[in-house]
C-alpha cells in the first residue's frame, strides 16, 4: 500500500557546507549572499548588463575607457568558483572583482551564469562554459563586437571556476587563446602531491564534493579533477599562449595548484615558456574576494592586470 506520508521536508541527505539537499529533494546554498544587480558601479563607472543565452547566461562589463577608446580591448572570459554548487555572476565579491578588474586593465569582461549541481549535474557547467566562449568569439553581443578585441581572448577563474577554465584551454578542438588565469584551482588526485596530505580519510574528503557534483565521473583522478592523471590529455596542448596560476599558503588546493604550474611548464620546455606562478603567503583560499583591500590582494590584483597587458 502507497504510503500518502511526504518526505520529511527537514531531513538533510547531504551537506557538503556551500549546499544542503534535503530527503524532499529541496535544495539550499546557506552561504550564498544577495546578489549584486548589474548596472553602473559608481566607484569603477564600469557599465555592466546580464545577457540571456538559453540554458546559461552572462554578465558582460564595459570600462568607463569604452566612451572614448579608439582602441579594443582585451576580453576576459570570466568563470566564478563555488564548487560547481553554489555562487553566481551575482555574487558581490566576485561582481565588485570584476568591475575593478575591468576598470584596471582596462577590459570587456563575460561573467558566465553556468547551471549549478546538484539540479544540474556536471558537465552541464563545463558545456555553458564552452558555450559562451564561443558565444563570445562569434562577437554576436554588440558590446563584444565594438569594442573586444577577438585576438586577446583570456580566460580566468577562481576555484571550481579555474578548474572550468583548464576545461577550455585542453578541451578537443580548442580556439588558441592569448592566456589563462587560474586563481586557487580546484584540483585534486587520489595520490598526494608536494605536502598534501597523506591521510587516506583527508584526501577522500577532498574528493566528495566534486563526486557529488559530477556523479558519473570516475573519481578524484578523472582527468577533469586532476589534470596530471594517467591518461589526462597532455598538457602541451593547452590552447593559450600563456598560463598564470596563483595559489595562496593557507588554501589545501596550494600544492595542486603549484604542481600544475610546474606540470605546465615542464610540457612546454621548462621554465619562461610562458608559465607564471604566484604564491601568496599567509592567506587561504579565494581571500581576494573577501580582502579585496589588503596589500596581498592588491598585489595579486595588480600582477594578473600586469599579465592581461603584457605583450
Amino acid at each position: 500500500m502507497a504510503s500518502n506520508t511526504a518526505p520529511d521536508d527537514n531531513e538533510v541527505a547531504h551537506d557538503y557546507g556551500l549546499v544542503r539537499v534535503y530527503k524532499s529533494g529541496r535544495v539550499e546554498r546557506p552561504l550564498v549572499a544577495p546578489p549584486a544587480a548589474a548596472g553602473l558601479d559608481p566607484a569603477t563607472g564600469v557599465e555592466s548588463k546580464d545577457v540571456q543565452l538559453g540554458d546559461y547566461s552572462a554578465r558582460l562589463y564595459l570600462p568607463p575607457a569604452a566612451s572614448t577608446a579608439t582602441d579594443k580591448f582585451p576580453v576576459i572570459v570570466y568563470v566564478h568558483g563555488g564548487g560547481f554548487v553554489a555562487e553566481s555572476v551575482a555574487s558581490p565579491n566576485g561582481h565588485r572583482f570584476l568591475n575593478s578588474l575591468t576598470a584596471a586593465c582596462p577590459a570587456l569582461a563575460v561573467s558566465v551564469e553556468y547551471r549549478l549541481a546538484p539540479e544540474h549535474p556536471l558537465p552541464a557547467a563545463y558545456e555553458d562554459c564552452v558555450a559562451a566562449l564561443t558565444w563570445v568569439l562569434s562577437a554576436a553581443d554588440p558590446w563584444v563586437a565594438e569594442h573586444g578585441d577577438l585576438g586577446r581572448v583570456f580566460v580566468a577563474g577562481d576555484s571550481a571556476g579555474a578548474n572550468a577554465c583548464h576545461h577550455l584551454v585542453i578541451q578537443p578542438g580548442a580556439v588558441r587563446l592569448k592566456g589563462a588565469v587560474l586563481i586557487h584551482p580546484w584540483f585534486w588526485g587520489s595520490e598526494a602531491v608536494g605536502e598534501e596530505t597523506r591521510n587516506p580519510a583527508w584526501r577522500a574528503m577532498g574528493g566528495r564534493l566534486w563526486e557529488f557534483a559530477c556523479p558519473g565521473s570516475s573519481g578524484v583522478d578523472d582527468a577533469r579533477m586532476n589534470p596530471m592523471a594517467p591518461g589526462a590529455p597532455g598538457l602541451e596542448t593547452l590552447a593559450c599562449e600563456r598560463v598564470m596560476v596563483c595559489v595562496a599558503e593557507g588554501d589545501f588546493l596550494r600544492w595542486r595548484g603549484r604542481a600544475y604550474a610546474e606540470a605546465v611548464a615542464a610540457a612546454r620546455g621548462g621554465e619562461g615558456q610562458g608559465v607564471e606562478l604566484l604564491e601568496t603567503e599567509g592567506v587561504g583560499h579565494v581571500f581576494h574576494l573577501f580582502k579585496p583591500d589588503c596589500d596581498k590582494a592588491k598585489e595579486m590584483f595588480d600582477r594578473i592586470v600586469a599579465f592581461v597587458n603584457a605583450p
